[in-house]
């Protein structure tokens, strides 16, 4: 019982998560469900709009995973595929969470859904100028290339959606077989750690706000010419 209270002396709140990843996250949630609504309710405008806007929003996270805070770096979560399959042999092993940032499964399910986000979302651009014609590299794009993109916007929604649930099932289990509560850090930014544990380093926030408009200068580029 001393131990237990001792262990629960040394931890204190870190701030593991910053305000751009988390905004970020939530975000996408809301576009990515904004997006779906849209297209099942045929609000074809709207939709692209979500497409635009989620596209800025992937390739702003791109890089802040680059340049950004520690944990939100591809350098500091990004591991081996061994280390990934040794993190999921203890997947029901119940075990205090001292993770700081992404452990190595989550590290490959963020760049799997950053790929998918990415490729949906391009592919959505093209078909939206193609159909409009409003691109000018629609106009020569080979038939068969543009009807495989066509394909790959319609059938890549629902890997997306099939990651997406595997991603919230994820989250289920380590909360109910860890004990891992995962929601709560990327809503407050904060995680109880040991003492030993060092915070990891913030990056500027402006230089998130420059990230941002050049992500957004990049979309308008693509919406107009692509």
């Amino acid at each position: 019982m001393e131990s237990n209270r001792a262990n629960a002396v040394r931890e204190r709140p870190v701030r593991v998560w910053d305000f751009p990843t988390r905004l970020f996250h939530w975000l996408t949630v809301a576009l990515v469900a904004g997006a779906w609504i849209t297209e099942r309710f045929n609000w074809i405008n709207l939709h692209v709009r979500f497409g635009e806007t989620l596209l800025g929003l992937v390739l702003f996270r791109l890089m802040w995973g680059c340049v950004g805070s520690e944990t939100s770096r591809f350098s500091s979560f990004v591991s081996t595929p061994a280390a990934a399959f040794r993190h999921l042999r203890h997947l029901f092993r119940r075990e205090p969470d001292i993770q700081v940032g992404h452990n190595p499964a989550g590290a490959w399910m963020v760049l799997l859904l950053l790929a998918l986000l990415l490729i949906e979302t391009l592919s959505g651009i093209y078909v939206y100028n193609d159909i409009a014609d409003e691109g000018p590299l629609s106009e020569i794009v080979p038939a068969r290339i543009a009807n495989a993109i066509s394909a790959l916007h319609a059938y890549g929604w629902y890997v997306l959606l099939a990651a997406v649930v595997l991603h919230l099932c994820a989250i289920g289990v380590y909360a109910l077989a860890k004990g891992h509560n995962l929601l709560g850090p990327m809503l407050t930014g904060r995680k109880r750690l040991p003492s030993t544990i060092a915070a990891p380093a913030r990056a500027s926030l402006w230089l998130a706000a420059l990230l941002l408009a050049l992500a957004a200068t990049i979309v308008a580029l693509l919406a107009t010419y692509l």
